[in-house]
């Protein structure tokens, strides 16, 4: 999957999490809700937020965010896949552009043929492109459950934290902000790990902080402190799993063991100068 259709994808997911937030059903959650969404789905989240909420006498606010992290360890082999689905795919991109030079023209038959080669080197590398957007087609329909769980619980939607009621939007935007800063920073550390810099997904590291902080400027506080202490995980999980840092020192060795290595090599196939000097 290209980079360009992998923005686009994430941008839909997030248009879909804001229509289906907003049209979705209003009437309170019970005990006596029935069907598979509201009744086992968001009744459920409803009732392990509330139960959390008062281990923590009462805070439904760290009921949401222990909720949160819940959520985030039980995702963690998926991230973790992820993470080495990405290492790979930065592992081909040198074939991949190979071939995108090789198969340049726009005619229909070499974008054909240029398809079938980038899926042959994915298949012999063991690549799936499809896997880096799958933990953000996973947390869809949690974001618009804990939205619905929020919105359609009394006792939630009415419940305050620190200076915000969860019900409502953030009257100082500090959630929405935060969550945005912390999104920036995560796909910031992503996009450090990629032998190019990030190239055109650097677009995305800019639009999904503003879809974030505008979609947290619109809709109950208690989702942006969802998105605030998730992306605050990703961005710990990431630092742990695939820390760029380390990636980009470890990528530097390397090209400075291929110098060396040349340089032996030059010196090897040129004895007389080397006696010379």
């Amino acid at each position: 999957m290209s980079k360009r259709k992998r923005l686009l994808l994430t941008l839909g997911l997030v248009a879909v999490v804001m229509v289906l937030s907003a049209c979705g059903s209003t009437e309170p959650i019970t005990s006596e809700s029935t069907g598979f969404w509201d009744g086992i789905i968001i009744y459920n989240f409803s009732r392990m937020i509330i139960w959390l909420s008062d281990i923590f006498f009462g805070s439904y606010g760290m009921g949401i965010i222990v909720f949160t992290l819940i959520i985030r360890v039980i995702l963690i082999p998926l991230n973790y896949f992820q993470t080495k689905s990405t290492r790979k795919m930065q592992t081909v991109q040198p074939q991949i552009k190979e071939l995108q030079e090789k198969y340049a023209s726009k005619d229909t038959q070499t974008k054909e043929l240029l398809q079938a080669e980038i899926s042959k080197v994915y298949a012999e590398n063991d690549v799936n492109p499809y896997m880096g957007c799958l933990p953000a087609i996973v947390q869809m329909p949690v974001m618009i459950a804990l939205y619905q769980s929020i919105s359609r619980t009394e006792v939630l939607s009415s419940g305050t934290f620190l200076w915000v009621n969860l019900g409502e939007r953030d009257p100082y935007f500090i959630f929405p902000i935060l969550a945005a800063i912390l999104t920036f920073y995560t796909s910031k550390l992503t996009m450090m790990t990629q032998p190019d810099g990030g190239g055109q997904g650097k677009a995305m590291m800019y639009t999904m902080p503003a879809m974030i902080l505008f979609m947290g400027s619109s809709l109950p506080s208690a989702l942006s402190l969802y998105w605030t202490v998730s992306n605050a995980f990703s961005v710990g999980q990431t630092l742990m799993m695939n820390n760029p840092y380390k990636v980009i020192k470890e990528r530097q060795e390397e090209e400075r063991k291929k110098r060396e290595l040349q340089k032996a090599l030059e010196k090897a196939k040129n004895p007389k100068k080397k006696r010379r000097k």
